[in-house]
């Protein structure tokens, strides 16, 4: 009886340290892959503040682009180009092309607010609402509230400005002078910005996108 009970202890000891090992090693990966993030989520905010002080101007003036990568000149731009050009030099991911395969493979649930009846490279992906259709589809979607906690750094923003013009921006790292309302990285008017303004028009969407 007592070799038995000797056994029983045994595995039981066994069993303990094989299922301590194991939650060691998720929570090292778990770890791990948090960390993966952060760092993503820092080269995202650090690719969008270097356009400040670069992009000087708001120009939503139609251009031809090449394809793919196709870009205007850094010295201007719309609110989308921010988001555009962080993506491609945090990740090397380009909307330009991700926007323009899904419109291919799916036009029929893009906006028709101009009037096209296929794709345009040059354009597609510079217009908030087919950026609002294709994050709905590849990102993660999260709630639109009125709490500055529930908006991350990183994170992508659209709004309504008067006169029923989206709007859209990254959110910064960094706190307004409140310390709790985060700061956000955009151009609404006059080159590229890192401001105070997160919750100063509606906010109509919320996401996080990190390509892999």
């Amino acid at each position: 009886m007592q070799k038995f009970k000797t056994i029983i202890g045994t595995f039981v000891l066994i069993s303990s340290l094989a299922a301590g090992q194991a939650y060691a090693a998720s929570a090292a990966h778990d770890t791990s892959g948090q960390t993966v993030q952060q760092n993503q989520i820092q080269k995202l905010i650090r690719s969008a503040r270097s356009q400040v002080g670069v992009t000087l101007s708001y120009d939503p003036s139609y251009t031809r682009l090449s394809f793919p990568n196709g870009d205007v000149d850094r010295s201007k731009g719309v609110c989308t180009d921010v988001i555009i050009r962080a993506y491609r030099d945090a990740f090397t991911y380009d909307l330009q092309a991700g926007v323009n395969r899904d419109m291919k493979s799916n036009f029929s649930i893009y906006p028709k607010n101009w009037g096209l009846s296929r794709p345009d490279s040059n354009i597609d992906h510079r217009r908030v609402p087919n950026l609002q259709v294709f994050f709905k589809r590849h990102a993660k979607v999260l709630p639109v509230t009125n709490s500055p906690s529930d908006y991350q750094p990183g994170d992508i923003v659209t709004q309504m400005l008067p006169g029923n013009l989206p709007h859209i921006l990254i959110i910064s790292d960094k706190k307004a002078a409140d310390g709790i309302t985060p700061l956000v990285i955009h151009n609404i008017g006059r080159g590229t910005r890192e401001e105070d303004s997160l919750f100063q028009f509606k906010i109509t969407g919320h996401y996080r996108f990190l390509p892999n």
